[in-house]
């Protein structure tokens, strides 16, 4: 470094060119509460000389040993620094060198697996500490699990506290071997075990002298070493276009950043969902153009043709194709507080598209102990699932593992634009010809149509569930004046309640307005003439049977007919199992609508019921 810092003071430009050119490792540090993580990362940064001395001050002055604790160099919360634990994700930047580094320290409790997916979600990395007194733990096979589904495609296991063991090589391998098992079952491209002291520095920045054992690496020099370029899909052209460029009438240009693969001048592409063919004709940066771009490079492409292109879209190599697909299996993180509804539909975002989505299935959730999968019908908070989403229209993925970039994608809810989960797209089948890719981009909506506010946000927001309280009687029975009698009360006590009006209309367009009601979460009353079991069976089937309640309100014959002496009253049925009987000529009014009232909040139809 001192090479570096007399840059620094030489020539600061010829500095910042060197910094550019140094390739980058992003890398998460995860693991179980007291391993150590956060003090490994303060030890790397202060042996590496890349804390400044205002923060060693801070550090000395909030430490309560006599030798400071790196480990508040990361753990920048008040509650994080008082607990003695990683709350939130923390990211430092340093460099040598060889390379330049981004530091995600995650946390290691199980409530805080949402901070750790989005801490991990893009590191090349995955540097997980295991506390050498106590060997491997759940946590740590758990934190194992996660970052091999993530796709990170390297595992660094650090067997701290390796002093406290004085420095045993049975132990160090007892651990590395039990690990190992463990790891076999994982997707990782390879597993490197370390055996480190971070609170002394052993084998994490320089070789130790208490290992004499140990012939490998330490810690900075694998993560100087580690090669990370090959691990991205330079095989699958992926092109998400995010602005179109065009400052005057010559000059149309594609911009974005590369997601996969290689680009060159000449090629042949397709652009989706078009389908229109056309040739690259000029790859442009700032400094200029290009022969070849590759992933990770942000470019504007320009093409010989002119094609219909908007952000959203996405250019690829005619002979390889994403899987274009409105319905696809992913495994999601739920990562708000929120549970998951899926009576409501949400708003994914991929890659530049954002679509309307919702989750038709959930096929089972990861228990984060066993790590096994286990059946469930709600997903909550840190839990991680494997579902089925459908969406209003096509998106263009591939399976996570093979690409990152389009196999990923966050959920939104639409309504407060919360990021509520993060997923990761798992691909099964044929490849796609172009053919078949064109024919899924014309296909309608893979969506049954459902609203973006749920049953149970409309329950939240009213106090009670959508209901229809439908009155079956002959004429004269009474049921309207009983009809508005129950809006009344359910009016007086807070509630919203509608009496829906017959004038004009047959039946069946009362059922569907008694339907539109309820879903929007009213209670819809109903006195409309359905004389038959049929008719009931119609309006139950259409409503819903568990949203309904039939009141037969059975007033005797007799006084009906005087009521309404030129009505017909031959073709009505009565109802053979009714879920309330009244007969207004032995009940009051009042006394009717109580009972109505009281079969409402049996059936929970209140929130405070």
């Amino acid at each position: 470094m001192k090479d570096e810092r007399d840059l620094i003071r030489e020539d600061i430009e010829a500095y910042l060119a060197k910094y550019q050119q140094k390739e980058l490792l992003r890398f998460v540090s995860v693991g179980s509460v007291d391993d150590g993580k956060s003090t490994l990362i303060g030890r790397i940064l202060y042996d590496t000389g890349m804390v400044f001395e205002d923060q060693m001050a801070a550090v000395r002055a909030a430490s309560q040993t006599e030798a400071p604790d790196l480990a508040l160099l990361t753990d920048g919360l008040k509650a994080e620094r008082e607990q003695g634990i990683t709350i939130d994700v923390a990211y430092r930047y340093f460099a040598t060198d060889k390379r330049k580094f981004i530091i995600a320290d995650t946390p290691g409790h199980i409530q805080y697996t949402r901070n750790m997916v989005t801490g991990a979600s893009t590191a090349d990395v995955a540097l997980i500490l295991i506390d050498a007194r106590h060997g491997v733990l759940e946590q740590s096979r758990r934190h194992a699990y996660i970052a091999s589904l993530l796709g990170i495609p390297h595992l660094a296991v650090c067997v701290n506290k390796m002093d406290l063991k004085d420095f045993s090589e049975e132990v160090y391998d007892s651990i590395s071997s039990d690990f190992m098992e463990f790891g076999k079952t994982l997707r990782f491209k390879d597993i490197q075990f370390f055996p480190v002291s971070a609170l002394d520095g052993d084998n994490v920045v320089s070789n130790s002298e208490r290992t004499p054992w140990y012939d490998g690496p330490n810690v900075l020099e694998y993560l100087e070493t580690v090669p990370v370029f090959a691990d991205r899909n330079f095989q699958d052209f992926r092109y998400p276009v995010q602005y179109v460029i065009r400052p005057d009438l010559d000059y149309r240009g594609f911009a974005a950043e590369i997601a996969a693969g290689v680009i060159k001048k000449g090629d042949d592409i397709v652009a989706l969902p078009s389908g229109k063919p056309s040739k690259v004709k000029a790859i442009d940066t700032w400094e200029g153009e290009l022969d070849e771009a590759f992933a990770g490079q942000s470019v504007t492409i320009r093409l010989e043709d002119e094609i219909d292109i908007s952000r959203g879209d996405m250019i690829v190599k005619p002979d390889n194709l994403p899987r274009v697909t409105r319905r696809f299996d992913a495994h999601m993180v739920w990562m708000h507080e929120k549970p998951l509804d899926t009576e409501k539909a949400y708003l994914v975002k991929h890659t530049t598209q954002t679509v309307r989505a919702q989750i038709d299935k959930i096929y089972h959730e990861i228990d984060m102990h066993s790590l096994e999968a286990k059946p469930t019908d709600g997903i909550e908070l840190n839990d991680i699932a494997k579902v089925r989403l459908s969406c209003h229209r096509a998106l263009y993925v591939d399976d996570y593992h093979r690409n990152r970039e389009t196999g990923a994608f966050i959920v939104i809810d639409s309504l407060t634009n919360n990021t509520v989960a993060a997923g990761m797209i798992s691909l099964e089948g044929a490849e796609q010809n172009i053919g078949e890719v064109m024919k899924e981009l014309h296909a309608e909506s893979a969506m049954e149509p459902k609203t973006f506010v749920s049953p149970t946000e409309r329950m939240e927001r009213f106090g009670q569930k959508g209901a229809t309280v439908w009155l079956h009687g002959v004429p004269g029975s009474g049921r309207w004046t009983l009809a508005y009698a129950l809006e009344r009360r359910l009016f007086d006590e807070g509630r919203t309640a509608t009496v829906v009006i017959p004038v004009g209309e047959n039946l069946r367009s009362m059922i569907s307005a008694a339907k539109a009601v309820t879903d929007a979460g009213l209670i819809n009353i109903c006195a409309f003439p359905s004389p038959t079991a049929k008719d009931r069976e119609e309006l139950a089937k259409r409503i819903g049977e568990d949203r309904v309640i039939q009141v037969y309100v059975n007033t005797d014959m007799e006084l009906c007919k005087e009521r309404r002496p030129d009505a017909d009253f031959s073709s009505f049925e009565p109802p053979e199992n009714p879920d309330i009987t009244i007969a207004l000529d032995q009940v009051r009014i009042d006394k009717a609508v109580e009972i109505i009232m009281n079969a409402l909040k049996e059936r929970g139809q209140f929130e405070d019921a």
